[in-house]
Parts: structure tokens; sequence; C-alpha cells
């Protein structure tokens, strides 16, 4: 598990995989499949941070 986490709103899949711990491919799995949430911006799917660091386990849910 990484320790730090950049402060952005949201990250690509490619991104949250990394800071995840897990393989890209096991991400763009969970997004089709509907087990990890996307939103679509500038015509990309990223993964809001919030999600991010509730899988990660932060209490405060990435709020600062």
């Amino acid at each position: 598990m990484r320790t730090s986490m950049p402060k952005q709103s949201y990250y690509s899949v490619r991104e949250a995989s990394w800071l995840l711990g897990i393989d890209p491919s096991t991400a763009s799995r969970a997004v089709r499949l509907g087990n990890l949430r996307t939103v679509r911006r500038r015509g990309r799917l990223v993964v809001p941070a919030t999600v991010v660091a509730r899988l990660l386990g932060d209490p405060s849910g990435g709020a600062s």
C-alpha cells in the first residue's frame, strides 16, 4: 500500500490502480463490472479521489 497520495480530485484508472496496488487490468475489469466507481470528465473515465481514499481505508474519505 502507498504511504501518501497526491492531492487531486480525480485519478485515471491507471493512476488509481497504482495507488491501490492492483494491476491496471484488474482495475479496468472492476470498472466494467461496476465495482469501481468512475465518472466521465472531458470525455475520459476517471476515478474520484474520494473513492480511492475510501478504498484505502481513509476514515475521512479524503477530506482535508
